[in-house]
C-alpha cells in the first residue's frame, strides 16, 4: 500500500486526532502508516515509531508534516515500553504477531492516558499463515476490546488485500 492509499484508509468522519498529540506506532516497519498518521495529526504532535527491525525503522524520517517521529528499535510484544501518557496507539498489521492479545492489552494500559485511542489495521480473517501467525478478524477484535473495557469499536474502512483473497480493515477503538 502506498502512502496515499494508507492516508485514505485511516481517514474517516468518526476519526478525529484533535488533541491527541502523543502516539505510538507498534510494529511500524518502514513507516507507511506512521507517515499516513503524521499526515493527519496536528502539527507538533509526536509519534514514537517502534519496531524490532532497525533496517526498516531507519527508513522513516525524523519528522513528517511537522510531526516529530522518534524511532525506537525494540520488540513491542516482549519488551516493556519506555513510554507513558500515550494518547493514541497505531498497530498496522502488527497485532497479528501478538499471541496473547488480552494480556498484551492489559499490559499496555499502564502506558496510556485515560481516553487513548487505538487505530488498528488488520486482515479480516482468523486463518493463520506464516506471515500472519495470530490473525484477528473484525468481529474478534471487537469482542477483545469490549472484554478489555473499551466501549466504542468502529470499522473505519475496509479494502481488498493485495495478498490473496482477504479483506483488510481499519478500526478505531475508544474508551
Amino acid at each position: 500500500m502506498d502512502l496515499k492509499d494508507a492516508i485514505q484508509f485511516i481517514t474517516h468522519d468518526d476519526f478525529s486526532t484533535k488533541n491527541k498529540k502523543i502516539w505510538v506506532d507498534l510494529g511500524c516497519g518502514s513507516g507507511t502508516f506512521t507517515l499516513a498518521l503524521a499526515s493527519i495529526l496536528d502539527k507538533s504532535s509526536t509519534i514514537f515509531a517502534i519496531d524490532y527491525n532497525s533496517t526498516a525503522i531507519n527508513k522513516i524520517p525524523e519528522s513528517f508534516h511537522q510531526v516529530n517521529i522518534k524511532k525506537l528499535t525494540l520488540d513491542f510484544v516482549n519488551t516493556h515500553l519506555p513510554l507513558n501518557h500515550i494518547e493514541g496507539v497505531l498497530m498496522a498489521n502488527s497485532l497479528h504477531f501478538v499471541k496473547d492479545k488480552e494480556t498484551f492489552l492489559e499490559r499496555l494500559k499502564v502506558h496510556l492516558n485515560t481516553h487513548a485511542f487505538f487505530l488498528i489495521i488488520e486482515y479480516d480473517t482468523n486463518s493463520s499463515n506464516i506471515w500472519v501467525p495470530y490473525p484477528i478478524d473484525f468481529q474478534s477484535l471487537k469482542a477483545l476490546f469490549l472484554k478489555s473495557g473499551y466501549r466504542s469499536i468502529i470499522k473505519l474502512n475496509s479494502r481488498p488485500s493485495v495478498y490473496g483473497n482477504r479483506q483488510m480493515y481499519a478500526a478505531l477503538i475508544q474508551a
